[in-house]
């Protein structure tokens, strides 16, 4: 079922241009999601959800896209280097860290740019939170992320002793939620910022296969400035995405799309909401996807109800099961997704034909 849900949505994105699969010995995919990557912000500030067209309104993703071309953003799961074997310093040269070098099936080098005007993921130090990984496919590995250094300067090239030596955090083989395939698919832990840091700083990933040598890099510019995991910088400017990451937070957040659309808690013994937004969009259809986010108390079973404002029409739902009458829409969770943590959650995405809908109506969440 995995693999028809991939070849569905990927043949939906084919056909509409939107998706362009790597050639080459590149198997895995992925990116870091929290805190978001360059290249996943930049797509999430760049993607028309109406015509799939890459169409960067933030400067820095714009400058990137004009020196990578928009495939770079296309592929924003693709900063590899199939040789990588986990190495780093001695590796990938200074100034070229956020690329992956250039060895990679892609080039990425417009992500190296040194400015000060990336999106940006807005964090608390010291907070403990979960970080999101995309698992588009998935392989074994080692999850290594460091930080830069007090005094880092972002309007010059990041070099490899702009970096902490070791590594903030560090997971191996750690669980997974929805995908491969999709982009909120992830794998995904919880972990502890650097304490002490302030101002804007980058976070560098690295995820090692131990299945092969190969190895993803990744960039992410953060500021600690007391911060849930808003992000600013796309779509505009104004834009701020959800902070699925921030355990202690017991409330759904604005999604990374336009006009997103969140719910109000449910009923049952304890509170549920969703967050609506689309993932890619392509003409006579989309892809969309809802997080299912549990309050203070854990949720064991969950429904999430909505009403689009025209045509759409449901296609295919993933990691939930669907009932449509009319426009309004019913999706009720799977057996093994029912159990959602306090202050955690579980995503599932559809395909829909129709005209996108950056938001719907009457979104609700009830548990039970």
């Amino acid at each position: 079922m995995r693999l028809f849900r991939f070849a569905a949505v990927a043949l939906f994105a084919a056909a509409a241009g939107i998706l362009a699969l790597p050639s080459g010995p590149a198997q895995a995919h992925g990116a870091i999601q929290m805190p978001g990557s360059r290249t996943w912000l930049c797509y999430q500030d760049g993607r028309n959800p109406n015509t799939g067209a890459i169409e960067p309104k933030n400067a820095a993703c714009a400058a990137a896209v004009a020196q990578s071309g928009t495939n770079s953003l296309y592929n924003w799961f693709a900063v590899l280097r199939s040789d990588g074997a986990g190495r780093t310093t001695g590796f990938i040269p200074d100034g070229q860290l956020c690329s992956g070098g250039t060895g990679g099936p892609y080039n990425f080098s417009g992500f190296n740019l040194a400015r000060t005007d990336w999106p940006l993921t807005h964090l608390t130090s010291g907070a403990n939170v979960q970080f999101k990984y995309n698992n588009w496919a998935k392989h074994p590995g080692t999850f290594s992320l460091y930080i830069t250094k007090d005094g880092y300067d972002p309007s010059q090239p990041l070099g490899w002793d702009d970096l902490e030596p070791t590594p903030f955090d560090r997971v191996t083989n750690p669980a997974s939620n929805g995908g491969p395939g999709t982009d909120d698919g992830h794998y995904y832990w919880n972990g502890t910022l650097p304490a002490g840091k302030t101002g804007q700083h980058v976070v560098y990933s690295v995820w090692s296969r131990s299945d092969s040598q190969e190895t993803f890099y990744g960039c992410s510019d953060v500021v600690f400035d007391g911060g849930n995991g808003e992000v600013t910088g796309i779509g505009g400017g104004g834009t701020t995405s959800p902070s699925p990451s921030i355990p202690a937070s017991p409330s759904p957040s604005t999604s990374v799309s336009p006009s997103p659309s969140t719910s109000n808690p449910g009923g049952g013994t304890s509170a549920c909401s969703g967050m609506y937004s689309v993932v890619s969009a392509w003409s006579g259809g989309f892809q969309g996807e809802i997080m299912v986010h549990a309050g203070t108390a854990a949720v064991n079973g969950w429904n999430v109800s909505w009403t689009f404002p025209g045509d759409q029409k449901i296609a295919q739902v993933w990691s939930g099961k669907s009932t449509t009458s009319g426009s309004l829409v019913s999706v009720t969770n799977e057996s093994w997704n029912a159990s959602v943590p306090a202050n955690g959650h579980v995503t599932f995405g559809f395909l829909a034909t129709g005209t996108a809908a950056p938001q719907v109506q009457n979104l609700t969440c009830t548990t039970g």
